[in-house]
């Protein structure tokens, strides 16, 4: 980890902020006291993802604004019932994926239970081990929504490495 940085988070706020507008990065780390390096490191990815979003989303509004209102209309909640359907599919990829966790361990503990000493009989290991092949497929069948929405979004990473200052970083669930 490097040292702490000299700027509040504020700071670093309008220092993204001015440089999305387009503001040069030697006259942003000049002005706040810090390198060009450390402001070119810090948001040099960050506005370049900012920027991408932004214009997708002025693009989209060009283009819902030249329909018909009504298909406005119709466009609109069409988006807000997607975004509705991903918020339930990453809910229900979060609880299938502890329900997943929760049928492995089980399935270990039944593993465990199969004895190769001869000191259990053969019907109470094939009772085991029926046992923990039953957990171990509804472990899998519990994570398919949660895999399917990794595998679904592994081109989309560096979305989720937008800052929650941004509102989206929220939204895809970034830490930063």
């Amino acid at each position: 980890m490097g040292r702490r940085s000299s700027l509040s988070p504020q700071q670093w706020h309008e220092i993204g902020m001015r440089r999305a507008a387009g503001e040069g990065v030697r006259s942003l780390a000049k002005e706040f006291g810090v390198s060009p390096a450390a402001v070119c490191v810090r948001f040099s990815e960050r506005v370049n993802i900012q920027k991408t979003v932004a214009k997708q989303l002025a693009d989209a509004e060009t283009a819902v604004l030249a329909l018909p209102v009504s298909e406005q209309i119709s466009v609109r909640q069409l988006a807000d019932e997607l975004k509705a359907i991903s918020c339930h599919l990453a809910s229900a990829a979060r609880v299938g994926s502890q329900t997943a966790q929760r049928l492995a361990t089980l399935a270990h503990e039944q593993v465990g239970r199969i004895r190769t000493d001869g000191t259990v009989d053969a019907d109470a290991n094939t009772d085991n081990l029926k046992m923990a092949m039953t957990l171990t497929a509804g472990a899998n069948g519990a994570a398919q929504i949660g895999m399917g929405l990794l595998a679904a979004n592994k081109d989309s990473i560096a979305v989720a490495q937008i800052p929650q200052t941004s509102g989206l970083g929220r939204f895809y669930g970034s830490k930063k």
